[in-house]
């Protein structure tokens, strides 16, 4: 019997087969139809589903759907119950798994948000921001070994986040903190060629697109230092519309993040549960030039995960047939009066401009879905 980390099955070497990664999905070698082109998905987007949202499948289950419904790719958060990156034989599995995605033409990003991958008590925890830098060494560890499996299976980029302050801790502290942790990991992403991408989170410390230029400063500008763009989160949080956000974001953005939202409340929902609407945004992205995935975040719904990944699919597809392409000199929208590059004050993670002015609807304040 095939754990659910082992590809090939036994006997299947995943020799001589034809590779589609990037291919446009389906699977070339079991006789079945191949799922409709991904590549192909309207405004030129490629969609993608997170594994934190199937987390009643097993990987291989889960990646199988993935690639039948369309998908271009998937965003994997490596956790216990798929690619565990604290078991044994990680090179190994990561091996497996890359041959995997080869078979069934989907591209991939890590994302490092399991919620107990490290700390069985406490949720996201140890953090870039403990106390104690032997924990933060443990989220640095985490990273590091995040950001080899992504240069292992050819992604495009490595996700995480800064965590919430702790209590007493001033932010010049967390952001010194912070900023600390982050250098060897970017040290990492440079050496593997592949760009780190930090999330601004409601409720963390780096919770806003302000917060990641302050960052972006602290720590010199490197070159692997990236932006993950969750959609809903502008949507919760930014003072720009979410469309205006990917204009804003444009430079620095190497992960995309999707779903529905409302203003001032932290609730990943099913698309059409919310208020966003969706085809400025996505042609934003697509006329962005972003080359990475678009990946759907529903983490709280993996007990109906096939469903939801079909439906997801079919509204994204949706929506981008209606994103028409802009007119020399006519934009979709009116553009940002809002500058791509905040001023230089340290921004605050408690001011109404970060987490104050939004609330999680299904977890404690800072909790991430």
């Amino acid at each position: 019997m095939t754990s659910r980390n082992e590809w090939p099955p036994a006997g299947d070497t995943g020799e001589g087969r034809s590779s589609g990664r990037g291919a446009g999905g389906g699977r070339p070698d079991n006789g079945q139809p191949q799922a409709p082109s991904a590549q192909a998905a309207p405004a030129g987007l490629r969609f993608g589903y997170g594994t934190n949202g199937l987390t009643d499948l097993r990987l291989d289950d889960a990646l199988g759907l993935l690639a039948d419904l369309g998908y271009a790719g998937v965003g994997l958060t490596l956790d216990h119950m798929h690619l565990d990156p604290l078991a044994p034989d990680l090179p190994a599995r990561t091996r497996r798994l890359a041959r995997r995605l080869d078979r069934l033409g989907l591209t991939v990003t890590v994302e490092t948000g399991a919620r107990y991958v490290l700390d069985p008590r406490h949720k996201h925890g140890p953090s870039l921001l403990d106390p104690d830098p032997r924990r933060r060494a443990e989220r640095v560890r985490l990273l590091t070994r995040a950001v080899q499996v992504a240069a292992d299976l050819g992604a495009h980029a490595v996700h995480c986040f800064s965590g919430t302050v702790p209590d007493g801790t001033p932010e010049p502290t967390a952001w010194a903190r912070l900023a600390d942790a982050l250098a060897p990991v970017l040290d990492a992403a440079a050496a593997a060629d592949v760009p780190l991408a930090v999330e601004p989170e409601p409720g963390h410390l780096l919770a806003t697109l302000a917060h990641f230029h302050h960052l972006r400063r602290l720590l010199g500008d490197p070159a692997p230092l990236g932006l993950t763009l969750d959609i809903g989160h502008c949507q919760c949080l930014e003072p720009r519309p979410p469309a205006d956000c990917v204009r804003a974001a444009a430079p620095w953005l190497r992960h995309v993040q999707i779903e529905d939202m409302r203003r001032g409340v932290h609730e990943h929902l099913p698309f059409g549960d919310g208020e966003i609407d969706f085809p400025p945004v996505l042609r934003a992205l697509a006329d962005s030039g972003y080359q990475g995935l678009t990946v759907v975040e529903l983490p709280r719904h993996s007990h109906a995960g096939p469903q939801l990944a079909a439906r997801s699919l079919a509204f994204l597809r949706r929506a981008a047939a209606l994103a028409r392409p802009s007119a020399p000199g006519h934009p979709t929208s009116a553009p940002s009066t809002v500058t791509v590059t905040p001023s230089a004050a340290v921004p605050s993670a408690s001011g109404p401009a970060a987490s104050g002015t939004a609330h999680d609807a299904a977890s404690p304040p800072g909790g991430t879905p």
